[in-house]
């Protein structure tokens, strides 16, 4: 009598269990470098203006980390490979960093605005932001 260790269903998870968990790693380290790249154009030091209580800047950068992880989670579901994940992903971190600069400038006076901690414009911007993310992950799940 077989092992119920031995199921189909446990072989499967063993094998398919680190796949799942280098994918998602791979993922997640593009998020993380993302995030780092956007913090490192934009105009004012998200990470500084946090640690002094600025709540708009908290709300901002969460914004992109929502804003970059949309179109990458339907990169990773899209893609079969760690390659794929990296290209796939990697395009649509350019085309949301590019987005992104490009609202922040539509929307003018926006950094300082965050700077001084008013809320609403970091909202307005985290709407635009994740507006855009959800239409260029619908571009990239087809």
């Amino acid at each position: 009598m077989p092992s119920q260790l031995q199921s189909p269903e446990v072989q499967a998870f063993a094998t398919g269990f680190p796949i799942t968990l280098l994918h998602a790693s791979v993922t997640l380290v593009m998020l993380i470098l993302g995030a780092a790249l956007y913090a490192l154009l934009t105009p004012h030091k998200e990470i500084t203006l946090i640690r002094e209580g600025n709540s708009a800047a908290a709300l901002s950068l969460g914004g992109v980390f929502v804003g970059l992880a949309i179109p990458l989670a339907v990169s990773l579901r899209a893609s079969t490979s760690v390659t794929e994940i990296v290209i796939w992903g990697a395009a649509t971190i350019a085309v949301q960093l590019l987005v992104f600069r490009i609202t922040d400038m539509l929307l003018k006076g926006l950094p300082e605005r965050i700077n001084e901690g008013e809320v609403a414009a970091a909202a307005l911007l985290v709407g635009a932001k994740l507006g855009v993310a959800l239409i260029l992950a619908a571009a990239v799940g087809g």
